[in-house]
């Protein structure tokens, strides 16, 4: 499994694993054996976690390869991001109106789209975990804005 994977997949292996790891399976077998199924379902509920969002996902795929994102130490991004940055927040600050702010939600969501293409020829085709580092923090960016204009409209519709 690649880091391009549908959520779709994510969730059915997650399904076939918690079937097979059930403490519930185990019953017969005895008290340690249930503790040890147990112990499985917890790991994979915290790998489900961490797979299911493109963003953990892909920066797990980094760490793997030696490539940790260091996202709170490092923060340098291409000047081309930045000066995107900066326009989507003077925009978020100037927008008032519904339309304005689905308009703005709808252009990051379009950039967010176009990064997760780059994360997945960058750590899928190229592996390429330098790059795909910087992708990962742009996404990291890109996903907290877009929560900050879906809050915005929020506060605007109530």
């Amino acid at each position: 499994m690649g880091f391009a994977v549908s959520r779709e997949a994510v969730d059915a292996r997650w399904k076939e694993l918690q079937r097979e790891a059930h403490p519930d399976k185990f019953a017969a077998q005895g008290a340690a054996a249930q503790r040890l199924a147990m112990q499985w379902s917890v790991r994979i509920n915290e790998a489900y976690q961490r797979l299911k969002d493109p963003v953990k996902r892909a920066a797990y795929v980094c760490e793997l390869h030696g490539a940790p994102v260091q996202a709170e130490n490092n923060t340098a991004m291409p000047a081309a991001f930045l000066m995107q940055q900066m326009e989507w927040r003077e925009a978020l600050d100037e927008t008032h109106t519904e339309a304005a702010l689905e308009a703005l939600l709808a252009e990051v969501h379009s950039a967010r789209a176009q990064c997760l293409a780059e994360l997945a020829q960058a750590l899928d085709v190229a592996s390429d975990y330098i790059q795909a580092v910087g992708q990962v923090r742009a996404l990291m960016f890109i996903d907290r804005f877009a929560t900050e204009v879906r809050n915005q409209l929020d506060k605007l519709l109530d």
